[in-house]
């Protein structure tokens, strides 16, 4: 794209409305795929899904499948899932284990870090054409690899901030999700929740610390939770759905409570929304068992965290009460693969996963009551911003009333400021602006 279309995309992001042709133009959506997931640490999964050398995990990083492997030293690599020989893709599967991998098309073989192990008739090759030393020849590396509290993040670009900078303030939400644990880590449990939805990537980041939508969006399914209470509540019944429903229902809290909640957004488009969990709720064994590996004032301090949806721009989001984690991959400029993945907290008691399934299938499965809110709504704002008419989209909502502290911005939970966070960092990827 010429610079002259680079200045006409960064018209396109004022500092309280956008362009709609940021959500429907394909041409659009192809430059967020290189500017954006070829530049940013994009989430790529979690270390328990790779506990033991040659284990391995196959995703995308904007359009670009990886592979996220543990070498034989132990530590995690992040490779092109692409052979060096002609291109071909290595490995077809979702995850397994490999010694090696092997090109399904000419037989090239590569280490679990990317080398080149043996080729077919070797002595084909004159030695000034072909070095198994040369790294052109091998599966490629991702620029940059790194985790934080397990989650292994990757960066297709080879310069920019590391990645416990690009976090900033925003790791603090990784923290609450791990600090969980008593036993100190936490590990994914089974294949994720897969959902394909008709929208723009940016329309689902753009919901998730929207307060104002709730009320309106989520009215029938807080008709049916507040019914399911009342039937609970008449006939005495306890349990664990009994915790997770009630959350269900503060999506029909008034205008007024949202307000008095808080969103806090960060340099790089992260944010979080103040959540409304009780921790109360929490069976006591867990609590025995979070106050025995930490001691009690530990213990109320962890617990005392109190965030719903924290977004990590551009890939991820997290709901740390209930162990859950939503990663987002653009497939085109109207469709999103939105995964959903449960964790484990070591060192809790069994019962307590329960919890996050309760959780899971009411509110962020394919089959919950929750979801289909939001995805209606979502499909309906994608059609919507194809019609000709106005051609801008206003995040004027408490705008100029943010207040500022140790670099993060904060605003009431009703306020588009995480909105316009977002939009601000996008025009500066777009744009090609120096970030940081």
């Amino acid at each position: 794209m010429s610079e002259a279309s680079l200045e006409t995309v960064g018209k396109l992001v004022e500092p309280t409305r956008v362009h709609r042709s940021i959500y429907v133009d394909p041409a659009i959506f192809d430059l967020e795929m290189e500017r954006i997931f070829g530049h940013a640490w994009v989430l790529i999964g979690h270390d328990s899904q790779i506990p033991n050398p040659g284990d391995y995990f196959t995703t995308i990083v904007g359009r670009q499948p990886v592979i996220m492997v543990r070498h034989t030293d132990g530590s995690i690599r992040v490779l092109y899932n692409r052979c060096g020989h002609r291109g071909a893709k290595v490995v077809g599967d979702r995850a397994g284990n490999a010694r090696f991998f092997r090109c399904c098309y000419h037989g090239w073989t590569f280490r679990t870090d990317g080398q080149v192990l043996s080729v077919p008739l070797r002595h084909g090759y004159d030695d000034t054409a072909f070095d198994a030393q040369n790294p052109a020849f091998w599966m490629p590396r991702a620029a940059r690899s790194d985790s934080y509290r397990g989650f292994v993040f990757a960066s297709l670009a080879p310069e920019g901030p590391d990645l416990t900078s690009f976090l900033g303030g925003v790791a603090s939400s990784l923290d609450d999700f791990v600090d969980r644990a008593p036993g100190g880590r936490v590990e994914v449990a089974g294949r994720p929740f897969r959902v394909m939805q008709r929208n723009n990537w940016k329309v689902f980041f753009e919901n998730l610390n929207d307060a104002m939508h709730a009320l309106v969006v989520h009215e029938s399914s807080v008709d049916a939770a507040r019914t399911e209470i009342a039937r609970m509540d008449a006939e005495g019944q306890t349990s664990y759905a009994a915790d997770v429903i009630p959350t269900m229902d503060k999506n029909g809290l008034p205008y007024s409570s949202w307000e008095k909640l808080e969103t806090t957004a960060f340099e790089w488009g992260h944010s979080y929304l103040g959540g409304f969990f009780n921790p109360e709720s929490y069976e006591s064994s867990y609590v025995e068992a979070l106050e025995k590996a930490h001691g009690n004032a530990r213990m109320r301090e962890i617990l005392s965290v109190n965030r719903h949806n924290t977004i990590i721009y551009p890939s991820c989001s997290t709901q740390s009460a209930y162990q859950q984690l939503r990663v987002i991959r653009p497939i085109a400029v109207d469709r999103t693969m939105v995964e959903i993945y449960n964790f484990r907290l070591q060192g809790a008691p069994a019962d307590t996963y329960r919890r996050t399934m309760i959780f899971t299938n009411l509110t962020n499965s394919p089959s919950s009551i929750v979801m289909p809110d939001d995805v209606e709504a979502y499909n309906r704002v994608q059609e919507g911003l194809g019609v000709n008419g106005a051609d801008w989209i206003s995040f004027d909502r408490e705008a100029g009333r943010e207040t500022r502290n140790n670099g993060a911005l904060t605003a009431p939970a009703t306020s588009e400021m995480p909105m316009r966070n977002q939009m601000r960092v996008w025009r500066k990827y777009m744009t090609a602006e120096t970030l940081g």
